[in-house]
């Protein structure tokens, strides 16, 4: 596995990485034609399986080691009062998480995936971004490492998540500045702002958006917009991508961070599902210009990974139903 020791390091590994296995992809398909149903009779799960099949080199897999990351950042933007929380909290849920109390603790879980956390530098956060770039390079590597070496080799399945009070603001002014919009197009509530809130963090977000807008790929607008643990998300699907892991996409932050990959490298994502479409304003339009459809729609809105890691018992459906079934062959049934 290539080591990224420079920002031009990972853009050389996305603009390099391989795709999904042809021959894999072909045997699932073949397989998927050859089951007791009829054709296309479970819908987009025969697309999951196939799509899984071929990311997995194998045309009859299973979902056996999946992986749940939480990274967790701080952000310098909460002292203009974007958040309803304070950014002590992101310290708070860190612990939460390790002892197992969160949402997220309990849905790995439940999917059966290994759970970890990385809080990074949470006593440093990150530059008011409309006063200059969040993170220097050095500190922008450091946390695009972190996610990067955060993912096991072993996984086969990968989904990622966030804690960072303040970190809807920075996934909006990430998405104006790729996008384009007006920031109310972009900004939602987040942890609950009220209306005078919302209408604050409109205008911070427009006023970094402008700032650094056009300013280089999709990376630097990472660098000059988002946190820590965005980076380190972007870190983890990148590494992800390389190594030929399936990644199921959380919320408006995980996409936001995805999204900085999209525009770094033109088929960085293609070994990406869309977890859940959640309550955050901009989040299905983000996943539309990523071209993401996505398997949940349950209002959803807390971030940590939650909506992808329900979504992985969607995944383990499919590849269930692909790997399990018996052929008409198998089962002696009159294909009609």
């Amino acid at each position: 596995m290539t080591d990224i020791r420079t920002i031009d390091d990972l853009r050389a590994a996305l603009a390099g990485a391989p795709g999904p296995s042809e021959a894999a992809t072909r045997g699932a398909q073949a397989r998927n034609g050859q089951l007791t149903k009829p054709p296309g009779a479970l819908g987009r799960l025969e697309d999951l399986a196939v799509w899984y099949a071929g990311w997995r080199d194998d045309p009859r897999p299973s979902v056996s080691a999946p992986q749940v990351i939480v990274f967790a950042g701080n952000h310098g933007i909460t002292a203009r009062g974007v958040s309803a929380f304070p950014a002590a909290v992101t310290e708070q849920m860190v612990l939460n998480f390790q002892a197992g109390g969160a949402a997220i603790n309990q849905l790995a879980t439940l999917a059966g995936a290994r759970m970890d956390v990385h809080a990074l530098s949470l006593d440093t956060p990150t530059r008011d971004f409309t006063e200059g770039p969040a993170m220097d390079e050095p500190a922008f590597l450091s946390a695009l490492r972190a996610g990067w070496e955060a993912v096991d080799p072993a996984t086969d399945l990968l989904v990622v998540g966030e804690m960072g009070i303040g970190n809807t603001t920075s996934a909006a002014a990430l998405a104006q500045a790729l996008y384009g919009g007006a920031a109310a197009d972009w900004v939602g509530r987040g942890t609950g702002v009220d209306d005078a809130g919302l209408a604050l963090k409109s205008e911070v977000v427009a006023a970094g958006a402008a700032l650094h807008a056009g300013h280089g790929d999709g990376l630097e607008t990472l660098r000059r917009l988002g946190g820590r643990e965005i980076a380190a998300m972007a870190g983890a699907i990148a590494r992800a991508r390389v190594a030929g892991i399936p990644v199921i996409l959380d919320g408006f932050i995980c996409c936001a961070a995805a999204a900085c990959l999209a525009e770094t490298a033109p088929r960085a994502l293609d070994h990406c599902v869309a977890g859940h479409v959640s309550a955050e304003a901009g989040h299905a339009a983000l996943l539309d210009r990523l071209g993401k459809a996505p398997l949940l729609s349950l209002g959803m809105r807390l971030g940590e990974g939650s909506g992808a890691a329900l979504a992985i018992q969607v995944l383990k459906g499919a590849v269930a139903c692909h790997s399990g079934m018996a052929t008409f062959a198998e089962a002696g049934v009159s294909e009609g």
